[in-house]
């Protein structure tokens, strides 16, 4: 159907409808049953799509049921401060969403409505054009197609297009293709079936071809291209660091410093051995990795006496920290020291049990 480079895809009527067809009747037999597929409540499908941007299906759920039963619409997450909400998303990572997130209830509450249709919901703070088309298609029943990674899979195995999908050309063609197929009697459901089918079918090393209800409509299946596609540029490798953290406790308060800029504005974190020169380190507690996009951090923890406290830090309660926006290394490491803890008890109270 077309060749690298080509500007263009054009798909038959017959086949367009075809393709609709089974993916529909599949969709309705396999479909995941899934809260945000339960409403057509946009505020709802709008936070499930926020919170599912670059982030598994299994790691939102629980935060999806917590966040909504703390702010179950525009208006309560419009009212809550900041810190609050990113308290409710903390360990949920790329923290932005959670501020746009906040900005545009505030926007939201303050018109009155949440907005209907397209142009609007691009409008909102975090809102791009694939969140703009899933609400409108799901909440609205408007006619405009999703193109996500797991459709961009499908459809470039479908046309058998080998551009680069991180290249905008290619992203502008198969977007074009999206919009050719979308079913406009049925737009949300036809949208949702299609990022199922890239979820759950269309996989990306081991397509499971003998169970898609397109296979027979799959260009790339047909040429026995379809673990070859879709092709894309290798990311370079990821940027090792290694940091020592500090835990520094007493009378059972933590100190802790707030970050006031960048992507972890407004959390709380545990300090560096570089910000506290002079600390007395006391005992390690152990080692932990933590991944963010293309960095690759190696982290000691380290329980330690400072010899003076900088400005900036504070001593904040240990029963605090469940309300508090902790920064997921602060979280992995205040659980590391207290299993590293737990540990040492077990043992002292082994060695003095009586054989």
């Amino acid at each position: 159907m077309v060749r690298k480079g080509s500007p263009e895809i054009s798909i038959a009527p017959a086949r367009r409808e075809a393709l609709r067809r089974r993916l529909l009747a599949w969709y309705s037999q396999a479909r995941r049953e899934l809260p945000w597929r339960a409403t057509r409540d946009p505020y709802r499908i709008w936070v499930a799509e926020i919170m599912l941007q670059q982030t598994r299906v299994a790691a939102v759920l629980p935060y999806y049921e917590r966040f909504l039963e703390r702010f179950p619409d525009p208006a309560s997450l419009a009212a809550a401060p900041l810190e609050e909400v990113l308290a409710a998303w903390a360990g949920l990572g790329y923290y932005s969403r959670a501020r746009n997130l906040h900005q545009a209830a505030r926007r939201i509450a303050s018109a009155g409505a949440f907005p209907s249709d397209y142009a609007s919901l691009r409008a909102l703070p975090g809102v791009g054009a694939y969140t703009a088309a899933a609400v409108a298609s799901i909440a609205f029943g408007l006619p405009y197609a999703v193109v996500d990674g797991n459709v961009l899979r499908v459809l470039a195995r479908l046309s058998a297009d080998s551009g680069d999908i991180g290249a905008a050309t290619t992203r502008r063609r198969l977007q074009a293709v999206a919009q050719q197929l979308l079913d406009r009697r049925r737009p949300g459901e036809f949208n949702q079936a299609l990022m199922e089918l890239g979820a759950t079918v269309c996989l990306p090393r081991r397509p499971a071809c003998a169970a898609c209800p397109l296979e027979r409509l799959c260009e790339a299946r047909r040429r026995g291209h379809e673990t070859e596609l879709p092709r894309k540029r290798r990311p370079g490798a990821p940027t090792r660091i290694t940091k020592t953290l500090l835990l520094i406790e007493r009378g059972g308060r933590i100190l802790l410093r707030k970050r006031h800029a960048g992507r972890l504005a407004g959390f709380w974190e545990l300090p560096e051995a570089g910000e506290l020169p002079g600390a007395r380190l006391v005992r390690q507690c152990g080692e932990f990795r933590h991944a963010i996009t293309s960095h690759d951090y190696r982290l000691r923890v380290v329980e330690a006496d400072p010899a003076q406290v900088p400005d900036g830090f504070r001593w904040i309660p240990r029963a605090r920290l469940p309300t508090l926006p902790l920064a997921t290394t602060a979280r992995k490491a205040l659980a590391l020291c207290a299993h590293a803890a737990q540990a040492r008890t077990s043992e002292k109270v082994s060695r003095q049990s009586p054989c």
